[in-house]
Parts: structure tokens; C-alpha cells; sequence
């Protein structure tokens, strides 16, 4: 089993400046905070880091930024993904991957596929790829879900393809997969509330949004999961229960980008069409991670 991709990855935040220019100097803040307090790996240009926002400069910039404050001491995984099968291609052909463990590579969007679309899109990035894959299905992003049958045969005739980021809040389907995937393909929960229920049901840790802001309680979590230790695991699911909530309330990701201006490690300042949290829900963070 692919053990590099056990436990907590996070999809870590483009933290900007006012002027909406990257601001690095957090960004590697954020990096070593995650490090420091047990993280198991970090997610570059995910949904969170608002990818889609971003030029290929800047995320060729925010890469470089994480690589060097990371300096190899965790896993590394970059997404690469999109509904233009072709330029996805490329963009894995003309990326400097030497420092990524892994790509996270997102269903297609918008253009609604077939399952049999959806699986010769992917057949195409591992032909392509030389890293490892991870599948990420997000079908509320996406309006189309990836079928438990596609997962597993894609997990069955590609070496390369080694895990899935499940992020479709649909614990039947997460059922499914657990029960009939290879043995050592990964199951991985992109929902931060289903996620130690998914670890303790066999599932192999989560790519959490809520896990950079409070690393070391939401790792600790997973890692008493994957011991079985359910019931001291939910105590800390307990805690975080509500902040959870909360960031997901409007949009991700200003939630997650309110509670770490509340914990002075970034401003909440999102790129257009996303707008920051509202000063109500920023309220309600403010007063969680106060009391935190």
C-alpha cells in the first residue's frame, strides 16, 4: 500500500495580499505550520488554493513556494486537472514534477461525460503521467459522479492510479469502494465531517480543507482513526465539529480563509467570483477560534 498518502494531506490555501497579488511570505508560513503540527502531506492547487484563478506563472510560483519551505520533508501533491483531456496532457508534459509525489486530477467538469468518457479522460493522464495518481470525485463541482464501477476499473488497469479523493458526501458509495477496490488502492475522504467515519470503516485518511487550520488536532484524529481508536477519535471530531460547519457555510474557500485570518496567518482576500466570508459567519469563526 502506497503509504506515503495514509492519513492527513491538506488542500492548502493561495493565501493573497490586498492588492491580490500571492502572498508567499504566508504561504510558507502556513507550510511550516502544518509541518510543525502533523500534517502527512500537502495538497498544491486544489479547489481550496483556488487553482482555477490562477495563472500558470502563479501556479508554477505557489509550487515552488511550498516545494522550498516543505524542503522534502513531506509528500507533495499537485493538481493537475479539467475538462480539456488534451491540455491536461500538456500541462503534466511541460510541468516540472520532480519534486511531486503524486497528481490529484479532478473529474471532468461542465462537459458532463459519459462513465465511459470519464474513464478514457483518465486512461489518457496515466498513459501521460510519470507520477503517481490520485482520482478526485467532487460531483457537486462537478455535476457528474464518477460510479463506484469506473473507480474500481480504473484502479484495476492502471498502475499508476493509486488512490481516490471521494468528496461526494455519499457514505453508500464510499461503502462500495472501501468493499470492492484492489487491495492496496487508496480510499481517501475529501469530506472533513465524514472523515473519521470513513477512516475507522477501512478507508485510508483524508485530503482535508479544515486540517491546515488546525493540523494537529484534525491528524491526531485520523491517526487514532487508523488505529481504531474510535471512541478517543471522536472526542476530537466532537471539537471541530462545529468549525467545520462553518467553513463550508458559504463557500470554500473563504471559510477556511476567515479562520486562518483569525488565527493571523493569512488574509481572507479571494479572487472574483468569490467574494470573502460574511461579517456574520467571520463572527461565528472568530468566536470558535478564540474559545479553540
Amino acid at each position: 500500500m502506497n503509504s506515503k498518502f495514509l492519513g492527513t494531506g491538506v488542500a492548502l490555501v493561495t493565501p493573497f495580499n490586498s492588492d491580490l497579488s500571492i502572498d508567499h511570505n504566508a504561504l510558507a508560513n502556513i507550510v511550516n505550520f502544518n509541518i510543525d503540527n502533523g500534517t502527512d502531506y500537502l495538497v498544491i492547487c486544489g479547489t481550496t488554493g483556488e487553482s482555477v484563478t490562477l495563472t500558470k506563472q502563479e501556479k508554477k510560483e505557489v509550487t515552488k513556494t511550498i516545494s522550498n519551505a516543505n524542503n522534502g520533508r513531506l509528500p507533495l501533491v499537485l493538481g493537475i486537472g479539467g475538462n480539456n483531456t488534451a491540455a491536461i496532457i500538456e500541462e503534466i508534459k511541460t510541468t516540472d514534477l520532480s519534486e511531486i509525489d503524486a497528481i490529484l486530477s479532478v473529474s471532468p467538469y461542465y462537459s458532463k461525460p459519459t462513465q465511459e468518457g470519464i474513464y478514457h479522460h483518465f486512461k489518457a493522464i496515466s498513459e501521460a503521467s510519470p507520477v503517481d495518481i490520485i482520482l478526485y470525485n467532487v460531483p457537486g463541482r462537478t455535476s457528474k459522479n464518477i460510479e463506484t464501477e469506473t473507480t474500481i476499473r480504473l484502479a484495476n488497469d492502471f498502475e499508476n492510479i493509486i488512490a481516490i479523493k471521494e468528496a461526494g458526501n455519499n457514505v453508500s458509495q464510499y461503502l462500495e469502494l472501501i468493499k470492492n477496490k484492489p487491495e492496496d488502492f487508496l480510499i481517501i475522504s475529501g469530506d472533513d465531517d465524514l472523515a473519521l467515519g470513513i477512516v475507522l470503516a477501512g478507508g485510508a485518511g483524508v485530503i482535508s480543507v479544515i486540517g491546515q487550520a488546525f493540523p494537529k488536532e484534525f491528524s491526531g484524529m485520523i491517526r487514532l482513526g487508523l488505529k481504531d481508536e474510535g471512541k478517543e477519535a471522536y472526542k476530537c471530531h466532537y471539537k471541530l465539529m462545529d468549525i467545520i460547519g462553518y467553513i463550508f457555510e458559504e463557500n470554500n474557500p473563504a471559510g477556511i480563509k476567515a479562520v486562518f485570518e483569525a488565527l493571523n496567518l493569512c488574509q481572507d482576500h479571494v479572487r472574483l467570483p468569490l467574494v470573502p466570508a460574511s461579517n456574520g459567519l467571520k463572527e461565528k469563526i472568530k468566536a470558535f477560534v478564540n474559545k479553540f
